[in-house]
């Protein structure tokens, strides 16, 4: 199994894009687009299907990051109100994304709206050749995301490989 994509709800399309593409340097591989309620198109059948009746139409985009994994960023034509994650409630909470660059990550995040939800932490503090830090993050949506400065099995393993 291989990880495909993340459909992400935000509030503004064109400050989504700005913010996914300039603070945490994603690539546009098809630009905002309008998705409009309709019977006509297997996009138009799909969403109908998701999204049931009378959800009129909404905006998208498709991102994706350095090594082919897709964000589809969703803007609804409703009230855009900031998420706020319930972790009371079963569901996906957060994405994970890896960088080389992870200070300038969490500097570009602020100044392209987003948040920092905690001090970064290393996850082996004790052994020196065991570096990996993570953070948790939000982009201007309050959707939450964690950051990594390692591969996952790199954080997780008891011996890197």
């Amino acid at each position: 199994m291989k990880m495909n994509h993340v459909g992400i709800m935000v509030g503004d399309m064109d400050k989504a894009v700005e913010f996914y593409t300039k603070a945490l340097g994603l690539s546009i591989v098809m630009g905002n687009s309008k998705v409009l309620e309709e019977r006509e198109s297997a996009i138009g059948r799909m969403c109908i299907a998701v999204f049931g009746e009378g959800f009129k139409g909404f905006n998208i985009a498709h991102l994706m990051t350095s090594d082919g994994i897709g964000v589809e960023l969703f803007e609804m034509n409703v009230r855009a109100e900031r998420h706020v994650v319930d972790f009371s409630k079963i569901g996906i909470f957060h994405f994970c994304l890896q960088t080389d660059d992870f200070d300038g990550v969490i500097a570009k995040t602020k100044e392209f709206g987003g948040k920092v939800r905690m001090d970064i932490m290393r996850y082996h503090p004790e052994d020196d050749s065991k570096p990996a830090k993570m953070v948790y993050l939000e982009d201007p949506f309050g959707n939450l995301f964690e950051l990594y400065s390692h591969t996952y099995a790199e954080t997780y393993a008891t011996e890197y490989e």
